[in-house]
């Protein structure tokens, strides 16, 4: 009972203040040594307790005046402080400019005649695929190919190939080029409806890929003085087994019978090499540094979320403990992929139905490159591009 006189002895207390003040809520606040908002609480309580309170009077809008001077002025005071702020940032960023020009010098570069590096260039050449049929219709218009644009992209391999070696060549002598014939140059019918949609069957296949190659190495020839080292490796498309065969694929491959009768078309030349593998893997020595080459259809790749760099570094790892290589190079994927310790070749025949089904990034057709330095090891790389 003493707390409710007292809560309502408080409230009246309030409202006499406010009514002493004349309805002004600032002024009573004042009186009871209270702030604004604890003095309208209890007025507000007071009129829920039926006791009368008398209204606002509009000599409290000046307080609300006041209050909107004020905040005007803080705002004025932040937006001097920062101009000011910005106006010596500007000052600062003029005199270094002022700095700058007035210490304004240059020297002159001089190139050292005497010094000049040594590449060997390294082509990529796999997964042509030349007898194989690809429509616009099995690819969502993304691609076509057949015989003819097989031999178109063929032809430009070699022209820009060189082309582009030639460019590298003038401020690094370049003696060697690699041709890494790395397989599947063929489709073959290593699957079933391959004897069906094949433009040719598998020997006359390997024929037309064979003329191919063997145009391109006598362009090479003609049109420049290079050595030309062909490092040959079979694909799996090439096979005469349904399944691979570990230790005996080259007898069983039409490419290997390729490789062999290039290198017989070639044996008076002598600044060609062909190099023919017996085993999975080819290593050569350029400037000290292994070379590792091989199709790469023993590289298991599920297409996993890390794409193909978990499985092959994966792969490397292991065959650096038998034998370190500083780079494999490999095709069989149809990725054209720069992953350090290796160069992935993209392929000739670009997109097709069988990319379509895995869900294989529509990549368009090209061929890789590269140059090992002598001093840097693998310095540039580049695509080898078509226009067809």
């Amino acid at each position: 009972m003493a707390t409710k006189e007292l809560s309502n002895r408080t409230l009246q207390q309030a409202v006499e203040a406010f009514t002493s003040a004349a309805g002004n809520i600032s002024q009573a606040a004042a009186l009871l040594g209270l702030p604004r908002g604890t003095l309208q609480g209890r007025l507000a309580a007071a009129k829920r307790a039926g006791i009368t309170v008398p209204e606002f009077q509009d000599e409290d809008a000046g307080y609300i005046d006041a209050r909107r001077e004020q905040v005007a002025r803080q705002n004025q005071t932040k937006t001097v402080r920062k101009l000011g702020n910005r106006v010596m940032q500007l000052e600062d960023e003029l005199a270094a400019a002022l700095f700058l020009r007035d210490n304004l010098s240059s020297y002159k570069i001089v190139a050292n005649p005497a010094w000049r590096s040594e590449a060997t260039a390294i082509w990529e050449a796999s997964d042509w695929h030349v007898g194989e049929k690809v429509t616009k219709g099995q690819t969502n218009g993304i691609n076509e190919y057949n015989p003819d644009i097989a031999k178109k992209r063929a032809e430009q391999f070699f022209v820009n190939g060189l082309r582009l070696t030639k460019m590298m060549g003038r401020d690094v002598a370049i003696k060697t080029v690699v041709l890494a014939a790395l397989g599947d140059f063929m489709t073959g019918h290593l699957h079933d409806q391959n004897a069906e949609t094949n433009y040719f069957a598998p020997v006359e296949e390997a024929l037309y890929a064979q003329n191919l190659l063997a145009s391109g190495i006598k362009y090479v020839m003609e049109r420049s003085s290079y050595q030309l080292v062909v490092v040959c490796h079979s694909g799996n498309h090439a096979r005469t087994t349904r399944f691979a065969e570990f230790g005996s694929e080259n007898g069983h491959s039409y490419e290997y019978f390729m490789y062999c009768a290039l290198r017989n078309l070639f044996k008076d030349e002598a600044r060609v090499t062909f190099v023919i593998s017996e085993g999975a893997h080819t290593y050569l020595d350029v400037y000290g540094r292994p070379i590792r080459f091989m199709h790469g259809h023993d590289v298991k790749y599920g297409g996993g979320v890390g794409g193909l760099t978990v499985p092959l570094n994966k792969a490397i790892a292991q065959w650096d403990r038998a034998r370190p290589a500083f780079l494999t190079c490999l095709g069989h994927f149809h990725q054209r992929l720069d992953g350090g310790n290796f160069l992935a070749n993209g392929s000739l025949i670009g997109y097709n139905a069988f990319a379509l089904s895995i869900k294989a990034s529509a990549e368009p057709p090209a061929q890789q490159m590269c140059l090992i330095d002598r001093d840097r090891g693998k310095t540039i790389v580049a695509p080898i591009l078509f226009d067809v």
